[in-house]
């Protein structure tokens, strides 16, 4: 069995040969936890939850791995601007960060290990990289020298941008940021002298009594967690450089083998076109949407409506048609069940049990985007549609064959079988209510006017004896 992917580093998609006994290391950046993750970070999460599930299906045996990040510049300073201890201020975010995780329906890591317990580990690989002359010491600090690693830059193709890589081997020249510029090229730190705005936050080591660098804490953690190298590290685009780009120079130099084999990178996410700050007022959060009544399972189908390489534009819309469209799956869904006796309320339980029956019958171009067509979660979904519209209705041996296989497509889109509550935006309420009362007084005209707006708006107004009622299109 084959999953063909892109890969970020060849630029190019490649097969990659899955094999059900053998050990399938999987590696995903998680989050540094200093504020609620938004929901584009979520993207990345969701991606790569799509990615183990749809391996779990296929019985591959799947080693995952995604950090907690909990000692950094922001998590430093966020917990002296709370009056908080570092261990107090990260958990309270790192168990947000889980409650986020589990009502977006993730499943959880094989391992999860934090930054601040795998100081040790991070030690070591300094002290290698010191020994291999890849690291130097000044006041306290240490850095990595980039010239000594002859294939830097070659995830970002940074030799084929037009930047001149200067000797930044000084104290003066290094850089002592855990984040800086795209453009920048430095040697970066590995260990970050003790500074009073550190707080009580350091440890003791050769050279000091300081923390590590945000970079080191990701090689240290693969290494101890998953050995040699990996099948797959995953992550958001913009960590494409510096930090992946570090992670692999350090890696390499350290421990002398190759330090992954696939990249995969997923794309920004955007909110009507425009780039999510706090400033613009768009940085959503899950309970930012659910407090306008979108289900976190809407937001989970939204952010895998899009391909994973292409930014993805969030907009209500898109969540109204993400809600209209699990509202459609549920109904095909409880209409299996009752077609074939399946008491709804274990269902969540024969999803734990899904596979992928050896011989697909129904849904095989659905599995084939996903496998073979670079996780197309979009061409997938528009595959299950186009069987849904193509199957309304099932013969009892019918839906026997097409079960399994439904089972393991909400497996594998993570997506729960509970019924979806529609919500409607108070401007499409209004309209709607214009509309009605419009017709009510005799102004047909306006009424059908108004009736085309909400279309126009994605939206559908029916006419009942008790008045009206409005769907998303």
């Amino acid at each position: 069995m084959e999953l063909n992917l892109f890969n970020t580093q060849s630029r190019q998609c490649e097969a990659i040969v899955l094999e059900p006994q053998k050990p399938f290391k999987t590696y995903c950046c998680g989050p540094t936890v200093y504020g609620p993750a938004h929901i584009g970070n979520f993207r990345t999460y969701v991606v790569q939850d799509v990615l183990v599930r749809l391996l779990k299906l296929l019985k591959v045996n799947v080693c995952y791995v995604r950090n907690i990040t909990d000692v950094d510049d922001k998590t430093i300073r966020g917990a002296r601007q709370n009056n908080q201890s570092l261990q107090e201020f990260t958990t309270y975010w790192t168990q947000r960060f889980h409650n986020d995780c589990e009502r977006l329906n993730l499943l959880p890591p094989t391992v999860e290990p934090k930054a601040t317990e795998t100081i040790d580990d991070q030690l070591a690989l300094i002290q290698l990289l010191m020994d291999n002359g890849y690291a130097y010491a000044r006041n306290g600090s240490v850095y990595f020298r980039i010239s000594a690693c002859k294939d830097y830059g070659k995830l970002s193709h940074l030799n084929e941008r037009e930047l001149q890589t200067q000797d930044l081997n000084s104290a003066e020249q290094a850089n002592d940021a855990d984040e800086y510029e795209r453009d920048q090229i430095a040697d970066f730190a590995l260990w970050k002298a003790y500074k009073p705005e550190d707080g009580t936050v350091a440890w003791n080591s050769p050279w000091g009594r300081g923390r590590p660098g945000w970079h080191t804490e990701c090689s240290a953690m693969t290494h101890r967690y998953l050995g040699g190298t990996l099948d797959v590290h995953s992550g958001g685009v913009d960590l494409v450089f510096p930090h992946h780009e570090n992670e692999i120079a350090q890696f390499e130099s350290a421990y002398k083998v190759p330090f992954v084999k696939h990249w995969l990178h997923i794309a920004h996410l955007r909110v009507n076109g425009q780039k999510m700050s706090k400033k613009l007022g768009n940085l959503y959060t899950l309970d930012s949407l659910q407090e306008q009544h979108y289900e976190p399972s809407t937001v989970r189908y939204a952010l895998i409506a899009g391909h994973y390489r292409k930014p993805l534009n969030f907009t209500f819309e898109n969540l109204n048609a993400a809600q209209s469209a699990l509202h459609k799956i549920y109904a095909y869904t409880q209409t299996l069940c009752k077609q074939l006796s399946v008491d709804f309320a274990n269902l969540p339980a024969l999803l734990q049990q899904a596979t992928l029956p050896d011989h697909l019958q129904w849904l095989q171009p659905f599995f084939d985007a996903l496998l073979h067509d670079d996780l197309n979660t979009p061409k997938a979904l528009g595959c299950l549609f186009s069987f849904m519209g193509q199957h309304p209705q099932l013969s009892l041996d019918e839906a026997k064959t097409v079960f399994p296989e439904w089972l393991a497509v909400l497996y594998a889109l993570g997506i729960q079988p509970v019924e979806q509550r529609i919500s409607i935006p108070a401007d499409i309420q209004e309209l709607a209510e214009k509309r009605w009362q419009c017709k009510c007084s005799g102004d047909y005209q306006a009424a059908d006017n108004l009736r085309k707006a909400l279309m126009d708006k994605g939206w559908r107004v029916l006419d009942n004896a008790q008045g009206y009622r409005i769907e998303p299109l």
